[in-house]
C-alpha cells in the first residue's frame, strides 16, 4: 500500500483546527485505511466505529451514551448509514472545553451532506478524497493510472486482469447495493445501462433531452441519475463559464466518469492495445489528464470550468481564483500546436497563462502565455496555484 503522504497531512492539519472532520470519498477510495493510518500516529486514545459493523452499530444504539465520556480521537465509518448521529455530534461538539475530536468518514450521498449541513452547520469541515494521483504513484507511472485508474485496489492488482476483475465487482457492488443505500429504487440493469452510455459520451457536453430520447425517459428522469451518480462521486460534472462578453457561449456542463478505470471497464477495455484502439481513446486521456492536471494545480471544483463559444472557440479547462485565470488545453499529441482558439481564449477571458498539456515527451514555450507541457514532466512544469 501507497503511504498517502499529502493526503495524511491534509486531514492532520484540519484535525488541528477543527473539532469535527468529514472524509468524504467514493466507495473503495481508501478513506478507511487513511483513518487508520491517522489513528496509528497519534498518541492520544482513538476510538473506532465502524457502522457496517453489527457490533459497532449495536454499540451506538444511545449514541449519547456511546460518545459523551471517550477522549481522544472519535472516528466514525460509513456515518450516513446512522445520519441522527449528527445531532449528537453537535451537541458535544459544542461543549465547553472539549477533549474529543471526531473524524467521519462516508460516501458523499445527499442525504450525508444535507443532515451534516443541517445539523453540523458551522462545526464541520469537509474533505474529498479521491484516488491515487501522479505525486503519489509517480509520474513515469502514468500509463499504468490512466488505464487501471486511481482506486488503489484496482492500482495495485497483481496484474491488468486481476485490476480489471476488482472494477467489474466494484461496478457490481456499487449499483446493487451502495446505490440503494442512498433510498434510490432503480433496477441495476437500468442504472447499468445508463452508466455505460455515459461512459461513451464522457467528455462531451450534456444534452439531457438528446440523452433521455436516446435512453427511452424523459429529460427529468436521466437529470435525477445524473445528480445521483455525481454525488456518489463517480461522475465528474464540468460545468461552463460565461460571463457578460459579446460571444454567444455554451452554457451546459460536461460529463466525464471520474475514475478513467472505471471508464475503461464500462467500456469493456482490459488493456492498453484495447483502449488505444478505441475511438474514445482521445477522450478518455483527455479526461485522465484533466483530473491531475486539477489535482497538480491543488483546485477545488467550484474553481474549476470550461469555456466554449457557438463559433467554435472553446478551452478544456478553465480554473479561477480570486484574479488568477489559468487555462489548460489537453492533446493527445506528440506534437502540439497553438490554435486560434487558444489565442481567442487568452484575450476573451484575460488568461494569464495557459497550459497544452500532451502525451510527448518534452515541455517547451509554444508562444507568448502559452506552454505545452508533457504530461510525463506534469509535476516538474505546473506549479500548484498560490
Amino acid at each position: 500500500m501507497l503511504k498517502r503522504e499529502k493526503e495524511l497531512k491534509t486531514v492532520k492539519g484540519l484535525l488541528e483546527r477543527h473539532r469535527v472532520v468529514g472524509i468524504t470519498g467514493s466507495r473503495q477510495v481508501g478513506k478507511t485505511t487513511l483513518a487508520r493510518m491517522i489513528s496509528e500516529q497519534r498518541k492520544d486514545p482513538v476510538h473506532f466505529f465502524d457502522l457496517e459493523d453489527p457490533g459497532d452499530l449495536a454499540r451506538l444504539q444511545d449514541p449519547m451514551l456511546a460518545l459523551k465520556d471517550l477522549k481522544g480521537l472519535v472516528i466514525i465509518d460509513e456515518i450516513q448509514r446512522v445520519p441522527d448521529l449528527f445531532t449528537t455530534l453537535r451537541v458535544l461538539s459544542d461543549r465547553k472545553n472539549p477533549v474529543t475530536k471526531f473524524l467521519v468518514l462516508g460516501s458523499s450521498s445527499p442525504e450525508l451532506l444535507r443532515q451534516s449541513a443541517e445539523s453540523l452547520a458551522g462545526r464541520i469541515i469537509y474533505h474529498q478524497m479521491e484516488g491515487f494521483a501522479l505525486d503519489e504513484v509517480g509520474s513515469e507511472n502514468n500509463g499504468k493510472l490512466w488505464l487501471r485508474g486511481g482506486f488503489p485496489r484496482s492500482y495495485l492488482a497483481a496484474n491488468n486482469a486481476a485490476s480489471h476483475e476488482w472494477r467489474s465487482g466494484f461496478i457490481k457492488t456499487f449499483l446493487e447495493r451502495d446505490l440503494p443505500q442512498f433510498g434510490f429504487r432503480v433496477a441495476s440493469t437500468t442504472m447499468r445501462r445508463f452508466w455505460n452510455m455515459l461512459a461513451h459520451y464522457h467528455g462531451q457536453t450534456w444534452n439531457a433531452s438528446e440523452f433521455g430520447r436516446s435512453f427511452g425517459v424523459a429529460d427529468t428522469t436521466v437529470r435525477n441519475y445524473l445528480d445521483l451518480l455525481s454525488s456518489a462521486l463517480v461522475l465528474r460534472i464540468l460545468h461552463p463559464w460565461y460571463e457578460n462578453i459579446s460571444k454567444r457561449q455554451v452554457r451546459s456542463p460536461k460529463v466525464y466518469i471520474a475514475d478513467s478505470g472505471l471508464l475503461h471497464t464500462l467500456l469493456n477495455l482490459r488493456s492498453i492495445d484495447d483502449l488505444e484502439g478505441h475511438p474514445k481513446v482521445g477522450a478518455s486521456w483527455e479526461g485522465f489528464a484533466l483530473v491531475q492536471t486539477v489535482r497538480r494545480l491543488g483546485a477545488q471544483p467550484e474553481e474549476c470550468f470550461f469555456w466554449a463559444t457557438h463559433a467554435g472557440a472553446e478551452l478544456d479547462l478553465l480554473v479561477v481564483r480570486g484574479s488568477k485565470r489559468i487555462g489548460v488545453e489537453f492533446k493527445k499529441t506528440s506534437a502540439p500546436r497553438v490554435t486560434p482558439s487558444m489565442k481567442s481564449a487568452i484575450e476573451s477571458l484575460k488568461l494569464q497563462k495557459v497550459y497544452v498539456v500532451h502525451a510527448g515527451e518534452d515541455s517547451f514555450p509554444a508562444a507568448p502565455k502559452i506552454k505545452a507541457v508533457a504530461l510525463n514532466r506534469l509535476l516538474a512544469d505546473i506549479k500548484p496555484l498560490g
